[in-house]
This record gives C-alpha cells, sequence and structure tokens, in this order.
C-alpha cells in the first residue's frame, strides 16, 4: 500500500506539495445513486415537484460542488478546473437517480474529489426538492468509476 501523503513524517496532517510535479491533463469521473419510491421518480420525471425542476437544480448544485471542493475538504488544492459534466438519469428499475460527474484539468494534482464532491451534491439536492414528499429516500453508491493523468495513470473501477 502506498504512503499516505497527507500526513508528514511526525504523523500530522499537512497538504501535500505538489510544486515540483508536472501539470498534466487530468480527468476523473464518480457517479452515485439516489433510490426512491417510484411515485416520487415520477414526481421529479413529469415535472410536478414543488420546488421546481429537480434535475437542473441538482445538475447546477454539482457544477458548483465540484468548484467549492477546496472550501469542503480542508486538505484539497483549490483547482483551475477546465471542465464539469453533470448527468441525472432517471432509472425506474431501482428506481431511484443515477448521478454521474465528470471533471477535467490540466494541473498538477488530480480531480477524484472534484468529482466525488459534485456527485454528493447533487444527491444532496436531489433529496433536499423531494424530502417534502419522501424523508426515506436513500443516497449510495457513491464512488469513483475512472481517473487518468498524473504519476499514477489510469485508474477504472470494476462494473
Amino acid at each position: 500500500m502506498p504512503d499516505l501523503t497527507h500526513f508528514d513524517a511526525k504523523g500530522d496532517a499537512h497538504m501535500v506539495d505538489v510544486s515540483d510535479k508536472p501539470a498534466t491533463n487530468r480527468i476523473a469521473t464518480a457517479e452515485g445513486f439516489v433510490r426512491m419510491s417510484p411515485e416520487t421518480l415520477a414526481l421529479i420525471t413529469e415535472g410536478r415537484a414543488k420546488k421546481g425542476d429537480v434535475l437542473a437544480v441538482a445538475r447546477l448544485a454539482g457544477i458548483m460542488g465540484a468548484k467549492r471542493t477546496a472550501d469542503l475538504i480542508p486538505l484539497c488544492h483549490p483547482l483551475s478546473i477546465s471542465k464539469v459534466a453533470v448527468e441525472l438519469t432517471a432509472d425506474p428499475n431501482r428506481p431511484g437517480i443515477r448521478i454521474e460527474a465528470t471533471v477535467k484539468t490540466s494541473g498538477q494534482t488530480g480531480v477524484e474529489m472534484e468529482a466525488l464532491t459534485a456527485v454528493s451534491t447533487a444527491c444532496l439536492t436531489v433529496y433536499d426538492m423531494v424530502k417534502a414528499v419522501e424523508k426515506s429516500m436513500v443516497i449510495e453508491g457513491i464512488r469513483l468509476v475512472l481517473k487518468d493523468g498524473g504519476n499514477s495513470g489510469r485508474y477504472e473501477a470494476d462494473q
């Protein structure tokens, strides 16, 4: 197992020094799911939620979450993000909303945390938008599914 880079020789937490790393193109994709009743899913997909367009608001929240990751996760570097894409897909078979976020940058450190934060924020926003009709929704399966670039190369999660 590789060393944990967010701890110094004394075991104290610190922000990793990336100043000597070359800037490379980096990408990360994360996913998550908000499980809900078929009735709540229909409310969302038919545009009947009282707070408005759930999927549009959650998409914007995910983008904002990616951009604010360094403000939320103490040891994350503030990054110049070149792209954030958040896709929300209704899945009537589970039932619920699948959320996928892809983040890109060219820099000295990766964007995995930004992709994960985008998904988390979008999931929480879906919950917030329809919690009045279903408090028992479950946010699940938030995970990194792809990362590429940097010294560690490419990672793809098992499907």
